[in-house]
């Protein structure tokens, strides 16, 4: 046991009554803290759990409403590439409304064009949240706030 220092009883050490000074081990400390940690979880495991399901079906649910946002958007853009040649060379239509088109058809190949990465981005985090994978999810929280700048970017201002 290391020599004890005079006056070296400080936070942490205590002199016993033959004189020698004790002290808390760090690997005492760490063990405590770890257990600590493990019990927090555990009284939390249900919680934890549920917050991961919930974000299963909500990636699931993006995913859906993605897929069904896309088929709508090309069956428009489609009506659109048709329906906007025409449109331009009669006079009876209103420029609000051919504006109103122009702006429908841009909308809508916005969406399109950004499919395959939305698509990725979410089955990518889903396949994260399923594995449990921490750095998957890690790595993908970028794009996903892409994908939300994206989306947003798309809406129409009120």
């Amino acid at each position: 046991m290391p020599t004890p220092i005079k006056g070296a009883a400080r936070s942490g050490a205590a002199v016993t009554k033959s004189g020698a000074v004790s002290y808390v081990k760090f690997s005492d400390k760490l063990t405590a803290s770890i257990t600590d940690i493990a019990k927090i979880i555990e009284q939390h495991k249900e919680m934890i759990d549920s917050i991961q399901e919930v974000a299963i079906e909500l990636t699931s649910s993006i995913g859906s409403l993605h897929a069904l946002t896309v088929k709508y958007a090309r069956t428009a853009n489609q009506i659109l590439d048709v329906l906007l040649p025409i449109l331009k060379n009669l006079p009876v239509v209103p420029k609000n409304v051919m504006q109103l088109l122009v702006n429908l058809e841009s909308l809508t190949q916005k969406i399109i064009d950004n499919e395959t990465a939305t698509a990725k981005t979410i089955t990518d985090v889903n396949s994260g949240l399923k594995t449990g994978d921490a750095n998957k999810l890690k790595a993908h929280a970028g794009q996903l706030k892409e994908v939300t700048r994206a989306i947003t970017s798309i809406i129409p201002k009120a």
